[in-house]
């Protein structure tokens, strides 16, 4: 018998999933599996595809397919947090770091996690509570970042309890491994394996003496005050603004290890971001001869 009785989609915005949609329903139409979708994304396709609400979605679908990037991958993976349900992402653009597969695979790929011939990789996320709000989970990043004309982010960061440094930066990044490829990067940040469960806190265009990234382990939680030098913030999650902090306020960032499960065939982090980053010319350092 195969693992997958229900597949449920998560669509790109914006981008054209028709194809990907068609292949999904003629694999499941062929073995009488149910697919499921968001009614404000299924409803805008002419699809059979069953339009439930994001409770019923995560809660009936055995495997969960994200069509677009890697935007609408994290977005998934915040609605499945917590839960064993596979993730599969397929590329509707260009290459990611968490979709596994282009659309033309989609059938051999369905099989296979059907024929449970995969793997899954866990991904970490991090979390907070800003005042007055439920609990925010993100995968790649939590970012506390200056509110242009309003002041630099002057942080204390404060680790286990213990407090490390003062950063004043045009943002502070408080990233998971799967985000130090993102804004954690672009920023200075460290390239971390996903397999790593670490917690990364890097300062974007610091201007304090110390600049450096910090690497903390994930079962530490670490606390970001903002000082009365500071001025207002906003609050980004997995790049979204969710909200704002002033001087005096403080949040605390945990991580939450394994909260969603990405489908792997074969494709390493390794390769894909060599190609992603464009970091090839690294192995020919190692053939230039010296002296």
């Amino acid at each position: 018998m195969g693992m997958v009785g229900t597949v449920g989609l998560v669509l790109h915005p914006r981008r054209d999933s028709k194809k990907a949609i068609d292949t999904i329903l003629r694999w499941a139409a062929e073995r009488g599996v149910t697919v499921l979708g968001l009614p404000e994304e299924v409803g805008r396709i002419d699809c059979s595809a069953v339009a439930v609400d994001a409770d019923s979605l995560v809660e009936r679908a055995d495997l969960l397919v994200s069509l677009g990037g890697d935007g609408t991958m994290l977005r998934t993976m915040r609605l499945i947090a917590g839960r064993d349900t596979p993730v599969l992402g397929v590329n509707l653009g260009r290459l990611g770091f968490l979709a596994e597969i282009d659309v033309e695979e989609l059938p051999d790929t369905l099989s296979a996690i059907d024929g449970h011939r995969y793997t899954v990789e866990p991904r970490m996320a991090v979390r907070t509570r800003l005042a007055d709000t439920a609990e925010l989970t993100a995968f790649n990043d939590i970012a506390l970042v200056r509110t242009p004309g309003e002041g630099l982010a002057a942080v204390t960061i404060t680790p286990a309890g213990h407090p490390f440094v003062n950063y004043a930066a045009d943002a502070v990044i408080v990233a998971t491994s799967t985000g130090s490829t993102a804004y954690s990067f672009s920023a200075g940040g460290p390239v971390v394996s996903p397999r790593v469960e670490a917690v990364l806190v890097v300062p974007a265009a610091a201007h304090s003496s110390f600049n450096r990234a910090l690497v903390l382990p994930a079962d530490e939680e670490v606390a970001l005050e903002l000082l009365p030098a500071s001025g207002r913030l906003a609050v980004e999650l997995d790049g979204m603004v969710v909200g704002h902090v002033r001087p005096g306020d403080r949040i605390t960032v945990t991580a939450v290890p394994g909260a969603a499960k990405v489908v792997r065939l074969g494709t390493t982090f390794y390769e894909r971001a060599r190609r992603k980053l464009r970091v090839d010319g690294s192995i020919e350092v190692g053939r230039v001869e010296v002296g």
